[in-house]
């Protein structure tokens, strides 16, 4: 695999220190076209790391991490701050503004992917193409969404940082995520970076990603897209099963869609192989 040089900064968006780093192989900006990388729920840019290490030989990787998760730290000072995903978009559209970025390549996973569909629809003219991993269209279930939300509020509220102590518990915490194992230090970083979320924004982030306004408004996103986009599922992934993604590409002849066999939620960690040359192929065409 290639080996990436990594450069790691901060910068104010919007009242928020986000942190953000860069993966290349030279010590400047090169004239590579430029990836950006969007973590999903829960998570950080930590996970995307060895994909950007391994798409560097074509591309200046830039990996950062959305407001109130990961290393990009809320202010305890007030802030006017939201969690709807379009803010988040808009977020990403200030970043890129801020470090005099005009036209990027992006990849996407989860609730990032749902990020992702408003910005390449928010900011068309600034996508050349962009790969949604792990995403689609939910059907409405209001006593379902209900459950999901209450199980979801206890699920955020009782996060101890001894639960890395326990034996297996990085184990444990990812199965519900994964058909194949990934790396030991991969299920810690998830599961550290889990536990060190916002509380607001791990919840409001539930409530803005699984929601009628949600199952309403993305179908009309995906009809939008008007970039070259490409949709990965994990043929065995749980959290978002591979038939939304399917529906979701169904809308746009503009999105490619692959379903990646004995995968679940991670397919870039769980056959990283099959994966990079998935959107190798598509970013070549």
């Amino acid at each position: 695999m290639t080996t990436g040089t990594v450069y790691q900064k901060t910068i104010n968006i919007r009242g928020v220190d986000h942190y953000y780093e860069w993966i290349r192989q030279s010590n400047e900006q090169s004239n590579k076209p430029i990836m950006v990388f969007i973590h999903g729920w829960g998570g950080s840019a930590r996970y995307w790391k060895s994909t950007a290490v391994a798409l560097s030989d074509q591309y200046d990787c830039l990996l950062y991490d959305l407001r109130g998760f990961g290393r990009s730290k809320l202010p305890t000072t007030s802030v006017e701050i939201s969690y709807e995903l379009e803010e988040y978009a808009d977020d990403l559209a200030f970043l890129l503004d801020a470090l005099k970025i005009d036209k990027i390549y992006l990849n996407s996973h989860s609730m990032g992917a749902s990020v992702g569909t408003f910005f390449i629809t928010s900011y068309p003219e600034r996508v050349e193409k962009a790969i949604l991993t792990c995403n689609g269209i939910f059907e409405y279930d209001e006593k379902a969404f209900a459950t999901f939300y209450k199980f979801g509020g206890y699920v955020v509220k009782f996060r101890y940082p001894w639960f890395l102590k326990f034996p297996l518990a990085d184990r444990l915490f990812m199965a519900r995520f994964l058909h194949r194992p990934i790396d030991k230090a991969e299920r810690v970083a998830f599961l550290e970076d889990f536990l060190l979320a916002d509380y607001d924004a791990a919840l409001g982030t539930i409530f803005t990603s699984v929601s009628k306004q949600a199952v309403e408004v993305m179908p009309q996103k995906f009809m939008q897209i008007s970039t070259p986009t490409l949709l990965i599922s994990g043929e065995k992934d749980i959290i978002i099963p591979a038939k939304l993604g399917q529906q979701a590409a169904k809308l746009n002849p503009q999105i490619q869609y692959v379903e990646m066999p004995k995968t679940a939620h991670f397919p870039m960690l769980e056959d990283a192989q099959t994966y990079l040359q998935i959107v190798r192929e598509f970013l070549q065409k």
